[in-house]
């Protein structure tokens, strides 16, 4: 009998923000789609995502709230946490990601600068996301082996 293995997400709000309704939303919506989540709660520096990733090094992704819009310095250890391999698989923003009623492009350059893989505006992107983001890696797994 074959036991194939729960997709494993770490999900968790930014450390700056105290929001929990959305992340709980969004934890229940993807325990109800057969994935396995290791929410880390409101309130999430990115230690303790590395700590997680570092626990769960089969964990997909890393899914990022934010609704303050204080992201950008939320994240600010993103980049040294991703260079010391503590943070390996792909991170996932999304929520109000900005201060004010004017979003500026760059804001999303930002985030990406700093190591965030994507960048959702609608709750309903992170499924695709995640598939496809799965089968990114796998196909880079296999040209791997074949080169190999």
């Amino acid at each position: 009998m074959s036991h194939r293995k729960r997709r494993l997400v770490i999900l968790g709000v930014a450390a700056s923000d105290s929001h929990a309704v959305a992340n709980h939303l969004i934890a229940h919506a993807l325990r109800g789609l057969g994935f396995e989540v290791e929410n880390l709660g409101t309130c999430t520096p990115v230690e303790e995502f590395a700590q997680a990733c570092e626990q769960h090094p089969d964990a997909e992704a890393v899914i990022i709230g934010s609704l303050n819009g204080h992201v950008h310095e939320d994240l600010r250890d993103l980049p040294a946490a991703r260079a010391a391999g503590r943070i390996t698989c792909p991170v996932i923003v999304g929520g109000n990601l900005s201060v004010g009623s004017k979003k500026d492009p760059r804001d999303l350059e930002r985030l990406q600068a700093l190591g965030v893989d994507r960048i959702l505006q609608d709750p309903a992107q992170l499924l695709p996301a995640l598939d496809e983001l799965r089968a990114s890696r796998t196909a880079d797994r296999q040209r791997l082996l074949v080169a190999s």
